[in-house]
């Protein structure tokens, strides 16, 4: 049905706007307005289901959940905050953005819309923004709308409300990674910018339920950055490199944001913790296939058998540069300052787990200082 492409493309829209702006956030946030003729867009396609409803081929319930989903579009793209980079490499993934969202409403509007008009697009912003909060006042458990009012406070840059309700969603869904990075977001605005504290802490519980949460690296990132920690910040954004095409445009503003806090983490005297290359055997290349994940892994060479940190990456990066710091901790005390003398281990996981199995590639590293730079691993054996 029409309404459910509609949908469909406003979600893709604003899933790519909330994890692109960590990375976007750092020194200024800039008001985009969107044009009339966009408005007139989500007047068609509210007319759409309108019609649908009417003829009877929509149900009321699922008539009001696309409105309020479609509302919600209209509200971030008429309202949405546009942002600026943890480094100068985050300007051209802005760029990006700023092209992707007309061009993706365009399309929209080509596919269902026709001409029209919406004469005053700022009072029916509050309304549905109204409609929505009063809804929720007597339907407290409704996780989904609390999510979208959040979204729809922080498009109007309303962040305190954002939070707000951000937060109620969360005490309903306490696991959501995704919805605790959201509520740090907002969280950090309301409080003029500032990561430290509770929202640091919102940021490191998502990454502990999903370690690969895109948008809670980047805020983890900027966190450290914010404080001058800036071995730390590039640890976590080296992470959100697996996690994106290579040679994106996204992965360049990343890769530029980890060169700037390197060279600003060799300036502050800090131990930025194991530095190194992993490589494969030449024998061993033609079992590996690009699509096969690599593990990284530190483990004390004279302690607990627990890893101390875990990086992944591609086998298509192979050969690759890492950084094992405490920023990576699998738990409270095991970090590798903790221990002076490290064991570093590469294995070419063919099931895409980190336990090793038969027929992994394995290899690693004689024991090396924590802070030890230079350290090389080849991939050379097969576990049995």
């Amino acid at each position: 049905m029409t309404w459910f492409w509609v949908i469909g493309a406003a979600l893709a829209v604003a899933a790519l706007i909330l994890v692109l702006r960590p990375l976007l956030w750092r020194r200024a946030r800039a008001r985009i307005d969107s044009s009339a003729a966009n408005v007139a867009i989500y007047r068609d396609q509210l007319r759409e289901l309108d019609a649908d409803l009417a003829g009877g081929t929509l149900a009321q319930e699922d008539y009001d959940r696309a409105r309020r989903e479609l509302e919600a579009r209209m509200l971030e793209d008429v309202s949405g905050a546009g942002t600026k980079s943890a480094a100068t490499g985050g300007r051209a993934v802005a760029a990006v953005v700023a092209i992707a969202v007309p061009v993706c409403a365009l399309a929209v509007y080509l596919a269902v819309g026709s001409p029209g008009a919406l004469e005053s697009p700022e009072h029916n912003i509050e309304s549905m923004v109204a409609r929505l909060a009063a809804h929720l006042r007597t339907n407290t458990d409704d996780v989904s709308g609390w999510k979208l009012l959040g979204r729809s406070y922080a498009a109007l840059g309303r962040f305190p409300e954002a939070a707000d309700a951000y937060a109620r969603a969360a005490v309903r869904e306490p696991r959501d990674a995704q919805l605790l990075a959201d509520l740090a977001d907002t969280l950090a605005m309301a409080r003029g910018q500032r990561l430290a504290g509770e929202p640091e802490k919102l940021i490191l519980r998502a990454l502990e339920i999903d370690p690969e949460n895109l948008k809670a690296l980047a805020l983890a990132g900027t966190a450290a950055y914010d404080r001058k920690d800036y071995s730390t910040a590039a640890a976590y954004w080296q992470r959100m490199l697996p996690l994106v095409p290579a040679d994106s445009e996204d992965a360049r503003a990343i890769q530029a944001n980890i060169n700037e806090a390197r060279a600003l983490s060799g300036k502050d005297g800090k131990k930025s913790g194991l530095r190194g290359t992993v490589a494969i055997a030449p024998q061993l290349k033609d079992q590996v296939s690009p699509d096969d994940t690599v593990f990284i892994i530190a483990r004390a060479a004279e302690g607990p058998p627990a890893p101390l940190a875990v990086l992944k990456a591609k086998a298509s990066q192979l050969p690759l540069s890492f950084a094992l710091d405490d920023s990576l901790a699998m738990a409270p005390g095991m970090a590798v300052s903790a221990f002076p003398r490290i064991v570093v281990i590469a294995r070419v996981s063919k099931s895409g787990k980190p336990a090793s199995q038969a027929g992994d590639l394995q290899g690693s590293s004689k024991p090396v200082a924590n802070d030890a730079s230079g350290v090389t691993v080849v991939i050379d054996s097969q576990v049995r």
